[in-house]
């Protein structure tokens, strides 16, 4: 019992001596002259935007660490944290170098646009860009704050920690709506992540959430999200040599996801999807992995509704549609992205009086384009068999509308025959309009 009493006290003075050495190593650290400025410099620098800190404190509590208050990246606009804290490696500190353990940010605010505005910069920046007597100077200016760090690498500021702690993160689209995500991340001793875990808390993916697990040289994905899951296997294929492109590749599998609650906010189809995804992208910088990813998707949405355009009163009414919903009881396609443009082909809708078959392509910027082929059999608007509509308008407001070639020839044939007469008419006008646009170089 004596020897264990003295164990104890021993490991726990131990604890005690390194906790204060430690922390003293910590203030040694940030009593540096100029160290507020050093680190907004040596920061900026590597960025290649001007960053500026608020105050620099030490925490005790649960362990000594370095925390950074009120972090703004000066891009347009503003890339901020309310605190970023540094978790140094003990055995690291005591020896006067500093290697991050655990870095936790809290109230970061990320904006989409100030993250284009920093990768377009550290792309614009290569490495034979500087000539040899501005090289020098800053290989100069480097040794003094080496030597003015007593040791101390210049750039420890950069190192990436093993552990990444994410709360309450901002983060808001292109368009302006904003997501509040928590998020976890371990690395391993490759720096490739070993396990992450992500939640949304806030915004229109509110409750997802997803879960990454390393397994060999591939990770396992599971995430929540709509009601249903999306799980699969990704993998990373580092480049050979530098300046060569990495490839990444995963094979997804969709089960029960409600539709609207991946394209929240808007809300131009509702249902069930299941689908089955093949991902791949090449670059030779992980942040081009994001913008050249292209996938492909067979997919089936059950109980679906297209929100936004009446199908049949377009047929019906022979003119433009927008407003009013379309039930289906069966809607699959072929969906391919390419960055942030897709394409659905082979597309198929049908309901008990409706049958649908086209294409319809969606820009970077939302806006639909696409020709389909409708089939409206009995019902209160009569007979009508492949009507040609042309799909515009944008994801947040679709409408439909028959081509004009389609819209003189249904009237005629109206006028001649009316119910069969109009598809017919249709129909015929729109092949000849086609035809027209063909010779001419014009689109109807």
């Amino acid at each position: 019992m004596t020897k264990l009493f003295r164990f104890l006290v021993g490991a726990l003075g131990a604890l005690v001596v390194t906790g204060c050495l430690a922390g003293a190593g910590l203030y040694w650290w940030i009593g540096q002259p100029d160290f507020r400025a050093r680190v907004e410099k040596q920061a900026g620098a590597a960025l290649g935007v001007p960053m500026k800190l608020g105050t620099i404190r030490v925490d005790w509590f649960p362990v000594p660490a370095v925390a950074l208050d009120d972090v703004a990246l000066q891009t347009n606009p503003p890339i901020t944290a309310r605190s970023i804290e540094a978790r140094p490696v003990w055995s690291a500190l005591i020896e006067r170098r500093l290697e991050v353990a655990t870095l936790v940010v809290r109230g970061a605010v990320v904006p989409q646009a100030g993250v284009d505005v920093l990768l377009a910069t550290l792309q614009r920046r290569k490495p034979g860009a500087v000539d040899a007597k501005k090289a020098a100077a800053q290989k100069a200016e480097a040794q003094a704050e080496a030597q003015a760090a007593a040791g101390m690498a210049a750039g420890a500021m950069l190192w990436i920690p093993r552990r990444t702690v994410v709360e309450e993160l901002t983060w808001i689209s292109a368009s302006g709506v904003p997501s509040v995500i928590d998020a976890r991340a371990n690395l391993g001793t490759d720096s490739l992540p070993e396990a992450a875990s992500i939640k949304l808390r806030k915004g229109p993916l509110a409750g997802a959430q997803a879960d990454i697990k390393r397994e060999g040289a591939d990770w396992l994905v599971d995430a929540q999200l709509g009601g249903g899951t999306v799980k699969g296997r990704v993998g990373l294929k580092l480049p050979s040599a530098p300046g060569r492109e990495m490839m990444l590749t995963g094979e997804l599998v969709t089960q029960g996801v409600e539709v609207s609650a991946i394209t929240a906010p808007a809300r131009p189809l509702s249902g069930k999807l299941e689908a089955t995804t093949a991902l791949n992208a090449r670059s030779t910088a992980a942040s081009g992995l994001i913008d050249g990813m292209q996938t492909s998707t067979r997919f089936t949405v059950t109980n679906a509704v297209a929100h936004g355009v009446d199908l049949v009163k377009a047929v019906s009414t022979v003119g433009l549609s927008r407003g009013g919903e379309t039930a289906l009881s069966q809607l699959s396609g072929q969906l391919t992205t390419n960055g942030k443009a897709a394409h659905v082909t082979q597309l198929v809708a049908k309901s008990g009086v409706l049958n649908l078959q086209g294409e319809v392509s969606i820009s970077p910027a939302q806006a639909l384009s696409g020709r389909v082929m409708v089939d409206v059999t009995a019902g209160v608007a009569g007979t009508f068999t492949g009507i040609p509509l042309v799909v515009g308008g944008t994801l947040a407001a679709p409408e439909v509308t028959l081509t004009r070639g389609a819209m003189l020839g249904a009237a005629i044939g109206t006028a001649v025959m009316p119910g069969v007469g109009t598809g017919a008419g249709a129909r015929f006008g729109d092949k000849i309009g086609r035809g027209l646009s063909d010779l001419f170089g014009k689109k109807n």
